[in-house]
């Protein structure tokens, strides 16, 4: 069992609270931390320019793109927080104003679910009774909406930090200054692909393998494209004189 189901045990664990999970953001930050990096040092190999150019490069996307990465990840993040409170009060204002109208709308939220009779006026007469439960239940079976809101602030920092680790091992081969760094990164990036991908199941019904599989695809898809960009530009770049 994944808790115990002890009466001490589950009190402690209502009090808390429910739990918010940033793995979504750290998984978010780092496929696309990994994938950018390679792509930016896939496309510079490919175009055969120097290792200074892919640290140069490779750094710059880090810096930039997982700020970028944060910065929208806070935003988005917030945006959904501010439409929350917005819609919240909204329902307060309703459930204040025309209680009976309000009313109806939980009768027929219920009476979809199969509730019937008495059995549904005394659904609706409870919930009904106590202001913040009424809300929270509109909420939810209206809008489709948690009481559960996520912090902007974590969620970037997850992103950030996952995009800045992740994203780093494309360029680790280069620092070092190993030989066929191109060959290694992706090797090296591509491990990272399949971790992300192991973690993730995790939190999910898909076989451990399976996910590492899917995230190594497209995530090696994504570099590949950016190789073959880097290739096309150099043949048009040698072509032009350039």
């Amino acid at each position: 069992m994944e808790h115990s189901h002890d009466p001490k045990d589950i009190a402690e664990r209502l009090a808390k609270g429910p739990q918010i999970n940033y793995l979504r953001d750290w998984i978010y930050g780092g496929i696309d931390g990994a994938v950018t990096t390679f792509a930016v040092v896939a496309g510079v190999v490919g175009a055969e320019l120097s290792v200074g150019i892919v640290l140069i490069l490779g750094v710059a996307n880090l810096v930039a793109d997982g700020f970028s990465m944060a910065a929208s990840n806070y935003s988005g993040t917030k945006a959904e927080r501010d439409d929350y409170d917005r819609i919240r009060l909204i329902e307060l204002r309703h459930i204040r104003n025309s209680p009976e109208g309000e009313r109806e709308e939980l009768r027929q939220i219920y009476r979809a679910k199969g509730f019937e009779g008495d059995e549904l006026e005394s659904m609706v007469d409870l919930l009904s009774r106590h202001e913040d439960v009424w809300v929270e239940t509109m909420l939810s079976e209206e809008y489709g909406l948690s009481s559960a809101q996520r912090s902007p602030a974590i969620a970037a920092w997850a992103t950030f930090i996952a995009f800045i680790i992740c994203g780093a091992v494309p360029l680790i081969p280069f620092v070092f200054g190993m030989q066929a760094s191109a060959v290694a990164a992706a090797y090296a990036t591509g491990i990272v692909f399949f971790i992300i991908g192991a973690m993730k199941s995790n939190w999910s019904t898909q076989k451990w393998y399976y996910s590492g599989i899917e995230t190594f695809i497209i995530g090696m898809g994504a570099a590949a494209m950016a190789y073959g960009i880097g290739v096309l530009l150099r043949g048009l770049a040698n072509g032009a004189g350039i």
